[in-house]
């Protein structure tokens, strides 16, 4: 029995470390494929943004998490819920601004980085990036524009990873004339 117990943690540091290797296989790729890390970066994000469109449907029927009332509401579903749910993981939230309409999730481990040491000739790549996409994706979808960017990277000699959000403004549905 204590030998089943073990192999489902097992089976997850597997499947972390598969997604982790395929992830780092892809911005490799992306690397050979783009002729500046300016270039990648972009792609990762439009790569992001496409997996955050899908993914907020999974997310929202998984977790049973009803519609936020503010970015304050948002920032936790987003740290307690969603990087738990997907990466095994929950940032700290910190840093918000005087306004309520920025903050920071800082990430103590990133484990999209695990294995990975940036090149000094790519040394302006943002190799996480996928996950600024993702977030701004998702809450696009939930009706929030917003701005999301790396400002901290352990891979560049932070002591963190900081993804920095902003709140730019609420997406109001456009219904066509006489739909309403």
């Amino acid at each position: 029995m204590s030998r089943q117990a073990g192999r489902g943690t097992e089976s997850k540091k597997m499947n972390s470390e598969l997604f982790t290797l395929t992830y780092g296989a892809l911005v490799t790729q992306l690397c050979k494929d783009y002729e500046n890390d300016e270039d990648v970066n972009k792609q990762l994000d439009k790569m992001g943004y496409n997996i955050g469109v899908r993914l907020i449907e999974d997310f929202l029927a998984r977790s049973n998490v009803g519609r936020c009332h503010d970015f304050r509401e948002t920032a936790d579903v987003i740290a307690k819920t969603a990087f738990k749910m997907y990466l095994g993981i929950t940032p700290s939230i910190t840093n918000w601004s005087p306004g309520g309409d920025e903050f920071s999730l800082i990430l103590e481990n990133n484990p999209l980085v695990d294995f990975v040491e940036l090149p000094d000739n790519h040394s302006s790549l943002i190799y996480s990036n996928l996950l600024c996409g993702v977030l701004r994706g998702a809450l696009e979808m939930v009706q929030m524009a917003v701005d999301v960017k790396f400002v901290q990277d352990t891979l560049k000699g932070d002591s963190v990873t900081e993804i920095r959000m902003k709140f730019i403004r609420r997406i109001e549905d456009n219904l066509p004339a006489g739909e309403e």
